[in-house]
């Protein structure tokens, strides 16, 4: 954890629970607004010549040669 990080914790550690619910609810709605970057980058790696494009390749290999299975098959397995 770097120090930044370590401060915060700290400062939220310290806070009363109805500071804490404040400052949770901040971080939710927070998050909430930049998923649509997050969704954007995703979507920019996947495509061809992004930072994704070599795995999505190798995935695509993997699911022609039959290499893998149906998620539903891996959950019941387990």
């Amino acid at each position: 954890m770097t120090k930044i990080v370590e401060e915060i914790v700290g400062q939220v550690r310290s806070l009363s629970e109805s500071e804490r619910e404040e400052f949770l609810s901040w971080l939710g709605e927070y998050e909430a607004d930049h998923l649509d970057d997050w969704d954007k980058e995703i979507e920019r790696d996947s495509h061809e010549g992004g930072r994704l494009s070599s795995v999505l390749m190798r995935v695509r290999a993997d699911i022609a040669s039959g290499k893998t299975r149906p998620l539903d098959e891996v959950i019941d397995d387990s």
